[in-house]
């Protein structure tokens, strides 16, 4: 069973562990980029956007940062959306239904506060959570594609939750 909650202070380095494992060990973020700093500065996230945790059997086994429009942490949300990035999984736990309920405790959370979508940016090498965003029924939004530094393509997806 996974139990999804709020991170606290005590798992806030557990987190950053995953988040890290996933992103950089993935080959997803080069371990000299200047991102490495926000992947591991969870307290920080914390203080910002809205950090939830996966456990299973009392181990932090997924993260997602969930963040409103105006947080540093919401790169493409915009007036009446909710973002989430930095979703991690750890690869023991993958298809273990982990990643699919942090994506919908993010889609809950926007429709909780009044929210008529969910966005987030994506690689094309995210196979395993591009899975879990075609299952939710994100569709790309072309128009909002960025790249945050050159050469690192981002697809943005949204989701409609209204």
């Amino acid at each position: 069973m996974i139990e999804i909650r709020p991170a606290g202070p005590a798992d806030f380095e557990a987190v950053a562990a995953l988040t890290m494992d996933v992103y950089v060990n993935g080959g997803f973020v080069h371990e000299e980029s200047a991102y490495v700093e926000k992947l591991q500065d969870t307290e920080g996230r914390a203080e910002q956007a809205e950090v939830v945790v996966a456990v299973a059997n009392g181990e932090i086994v997924g993260s997602v940062t969930v963040a409103e429009p105006e947080s540093p942490f919401a790169d493409v949300a915009g007036p009446g959306e909710l973002e989430f990035r930095m979703l991690a999984v750890a690869p023991t736990a993958r298809g273990k239904g982990a990643g699919s309920a942090l994506v919908q405790y993010a889609l809950d959370a926007a429709y909780d506060r009044g929210k008529q979508a969910v966005v987030i940016s994506t690689e094309p090498g995210m196979i395993d959570a591009r899975r879990i965003y075609d299952r939710n029924h994100f569709v790309p939004a072309p128009d909002r594609n960025w790249e945050p530094v050159p050469g690192v393509p981002l697809t943005v997806l949204v989701r409609e939750v209204a």
